[in-house]
């Protein structure tokens, strides 16, 4: 594996320079841990990383993003299972680490920024002697403030999806298609659909503490309920409802292991109707949108809890493939949409 040179667009340079502080640390902890000297002649596996250095290997991961990101290191994943991703560093990075952030900046730094709860001290919490304090993230949200907060940052980011199904909303939204948006927040992505598309009706499938964020949301818009409803349930524990045309996976299936996206792409393919199809729109890992993911993967090194993780679109494709369904095709746009039938 010879890792290339580090490209990155204007954009994706910017999300660097702006957590430059955040990347300083993580290869400043990545050379007081030893990685460097492992990583350069590579390539090596994060098993064999996490085990010669005594270290957490989901947390070693998100340390890894995080100089993959910075263009610092190479990845190849020949499976799902996380200890057999390989690494390698490009050539002269320990060596460039050591004389740019020798001992001396490295306890300026750590004195200056010692307020953050992490920085600095990523070793400690790489060997699972320190984490993110529960009060700082708790995840999943358990209190009715946490999850309306989490789902007023969700609809936040909506707008470049927002974009990608209006380009492509005439031949996703055949007259007379019922979706079911699973895990669909507060029911902003809904409304819009619904109020784009005549034809359309929404029902948002997530936990029951949102119904009432899905309610406020279907007031605002002023669409009647049986245009935009609410079936309240747990995919992890329940079968996915049935009786729908399309579900959707709008930045969901990311947040979950792999063997959990796996089975909640099987639970759609069991609720859908032969003809039925199935919608994944989320941020598919590129060099840019792993650069933009650099600040989530420094933060949450600490919080065991989230496994949150970008991958690429041929796992979606190939997981598809592998559970029957076909005429996969990804539709371009902000956030590319990958959409397949069930046979």
């Amino acid at each position: 594996m010879k890792p290339e040179p580090p490209t990155h667009s204007p954009r994706a340079l910017l999300h660097l320079i702006f957590n430059g502080a955040r990347a300083v640390d993580a290869v400043e902890a990545a050379l007081q841990l030893g990685l460097l000297d492992a990583l350069e002649p590579g390539p090596v596996t994060l098993g064999e990383l996490a085990s010669r250095h005594g270290l957490i290997p989901g947390r070693l991961y998100k340390l890894l993003d995080c100089l993959e990101s910075l263009g610092l290191v190479r990845r190849e994943q020949p499976s799902d299972a996380l200890e057999s991703a390989r690494y390698q560093a490009v050539p002269g990075l320990r060596a460039a680490a050591e004389a740019v952030l020798g001992p001396r900046s490295l306890e300026k730094d750590r004195e200056k920024y010692a307020w953050r709860e992490i920085h600095g001290r990523l070793p400690e919490v790489l060997r699972g002697e320190h984490a993110m304090p529960a009060a700082a993230f708790d995840w999943p949200p358990r209190t009715p403030e946490q999850v309306a907060g989490f789902e007023a940052s969700m609809a936040a980011g909506l707008p470049p999806i927002l974009e990608t199904f209006r380009t492509h909303g005439p031949q996703l939204w055949p007259g007379g298609t019922r979706l079911l948006d699973v895990g669909g927040g507060d029911g902003t992505l809904a409304a819009h659909l619904v109020r784009e598309h005549p034809g359309l009706t929404v029902d948002v499938y997530n936990l029951p503490a949102t119904e009432p964020l899905v309610s406020r949301t279907r007031e605002r818009h002023g669409i009647p309920p049986e245009r935009l409803g609410f079936v309240g349930g747990d995919f992890l524990k329940e079968p996915l409802p049935r009786g729908y045309d399309a579900l959707s996976f709008v930045r969901v299936l990311h947040d979950w292991p792999a063997d959990t996206a796996r089975a909640l792409l099987r639970a759609a393919w069991e609720a859908l109707p032969s003809g039925g199809r199935v919608l994944i729109c989320e941020e598919f890992r590129t060099p840019e949108r792993l650069a933009a993911q650099f600040f989530w993967s420094y933060f949450l090194i600490g919080v065991d809890s989230c496994v949150s993780r970008l991958r690429e679109v041929e796992h979606y494709l190939r997981v598809l493939d592998e559970t029957g369904f076909t005429r996969a095709a990804v539709l371009p746009g902000p956030f590319e949409l990958v959409v397949a039938s069930k046979p």
